[in-house]
């Protein structure tokens, strides 16, 4: 018995958008290093990058597994949600801490498309994973907070009207805890961009948006202040378990699109007078890619459930997470050794989600980070670090 899909008419609204938006839109963008303005635009009209705001705010008020069917779509049918899947995690922390004052102000115009909140401010050169090493700090001065520092891998900064921004507000060394004394600012970056805040892309392997950012002075309203302060690890948990689940199941659309066209090229190509596919050291691959990818799928069902439900999913989030990750990837490289030569071209677009799926064993979390978490919390082995 297949599994039945989670929001059917959400996926084949999302795939009718996306058949606008063919490999040859991607290729272009990723060839010039451009963004896809016009894609995301499309989502924005369609009302999928509002799908977690409340309807009072203007947003269709959908739960989290809403929120990934639209992305899995997105991602099975070729193109990348990473431009845009921002606006959608760091709900997480805005909805759940944020002041009724701050939703009110900032809900409505997001959920209308005036404006983007799609940068998610936290990893730093000195901290990589270890969030509770951050040093970008914020002194209190009257009604603002001046901000210093620095943060790097910040995606589509460059396309973000509002950032969350974790910051040190009390030095780790004065703190009980290594993950108190940090706190959350919304950031407006159009006024930032004016007054202390500058952006660096950097070039990396796949077509990102990727920058670093530079904090000098930075004065930041303390109305920006989400949640209480010193206590913004726990907000921006939430906005991370979010990401984590949203992104695997970004994960599970590209292991999907890989084993389709691995699946498609294998019954079409012919090689000593037969396809492929034929072949089972073709055919048991695409097999075992396609049984991960469905495994993986079950697990980011449960994450998002356990989320949806304000039930703890840190745990969840992360196996779901590197299991997809796991399943793209290995995916990827079943559907690249299966086209041969014309995986590494252009023109069939496997390359270039070959690179763009690969991501994901590092970031929003790194693989063996997951493994500590789930050896330590789930399994009551002592921590390594």
């Amino acid at each position: 018995m297949s599994i039945p899909r989670d929001y059917p008419d959400i996926r084949d609204a999302v795939v009718r958008l996306c058949a606008d938006f063919p490999g040859e839109y991607w290729r272009a963008l990723d060839r010039e290093r451009e963004y896809p303005t016009e894609f995301v635009r499309a989502l924005t009209t369609a009302g999928y990058l509002s799908v977690l705001i409340p309807e009072e705010y203007g947003g269709s008020g959908q739960p989290l597994g809403a929120a990934c069917a639209i992305l899995e779509e997105v991602h099975r049918s070729g193109g990348n949600g990473a431009a845009c899947h921002a606006q959608m995690y760091t709900m997480g922390t805005l909805l759940r801490h944020g002041s009724d004052e701050q939703k009110a102000r900032y809900l409505p115009a997001i959920a209308e498309g005036s404006l983007r909140l799609q940068a998610f401010g936290v990893t730093e050169p000195g901290s990589g994973t270890d969030t509770s090493r951050i040093t970008t700090r914020a002194v209190r001065d009257g009604d603002d907070y001046v901000v210093n520092g620095q943060k790097v891998f910040i995606s589509r900064a460059q396309h973000s009207d509002l950032m969350i921004l974790l910051v040190r507000t009390t030095p780790r060394e004065d703190c009980a805890r290594h993950t108190d004394g940090m706190s959350v600012l919304l950031v407006d970056m159009r006024q930032a961009l004016q007054a202390g805040l500058s952006i660096q892309p950097l070039d990396t392997m796949m077509n990102h948006a990727t920058t670093a950012l530079y904090f000098d002075n930075l004065r930041v309203p303390a109305a920006n202040l989400i949640g209480t302060e010193g206590e913004g690890f726990r907000c921006i948990l939430d906005g991370m378990n979010a990401e984590r689940i949203l992104i695997a199941a970004e994960c599970i659309g590209d292991a999907r699109w890989f084993t389709a066209r691995a699946a498609a090229y294998a019954r079409e190509r012919r090689v000593f007078d037969r396809p492929i596919g034929q072949n089972q050291g073709v055919q048991f691959p695409i097999a075992r890619a396609h049984i991960q990818a469905q495994a993986a799928a079950l697990m980011v069902r449960e994450a998002a459930a356990l989320y949806d439900a304000g039930e703890p999913a840190g745990s969840e989030a992360n196996m779901a997470k590197l299991l997809a990750s796991e399943a793209s990837w290995a995916a990827a490289d079943t559907c690249i050794q299966t086209h041969g030569g014309y995986g590494f071209t252009a023109d069939y677009d496997v390359e270039r989600k070959f690179r763009e799926t690969r991501l994901y064993q590092v970031a929003p979390v790194s693989t063996n980070l997951i493994l500590a978490h789930i050896a330590t919390r789930e399994l009551d082995l002592p921590r390594s670090f």
